[in-house]
């Protein structure tokens, strides 16, 4: 694991150290999650997969043709 510093306002630090603790978690750990989901947007596909795996349930009633899917 690799150190790094981080400049930000004292008040806004503190703020963050409040809501990792109310998540019974630290901020280093908040900040490496974070940091891993910033690091990961160019591969947006997992989280298109995730959406649609929560989704499953979700019944249109019919299937839609290809042209009333590209209507906007």
């Amino acid at each position: 694991m690799k150190n790094i510093t981080l400049s930000a306002d004292k008040d806004l630090i503190e703020q963050a150290r409040q809501v990792a603790r109310s998540q019974h978690r630290t901020l280093n750990e908040a900040f490496r999650e974070w940091l891993a989901h910033f690091t990961s947007r160019s591969g947006r596909g997992d989280q298109v997969d995730s959406l649609m795996k929560q989704l499953r349930h979700v019944k249109a009633g019919r299937r839609f043709s290809r042209d009333e899917m590209n209507e906007r």
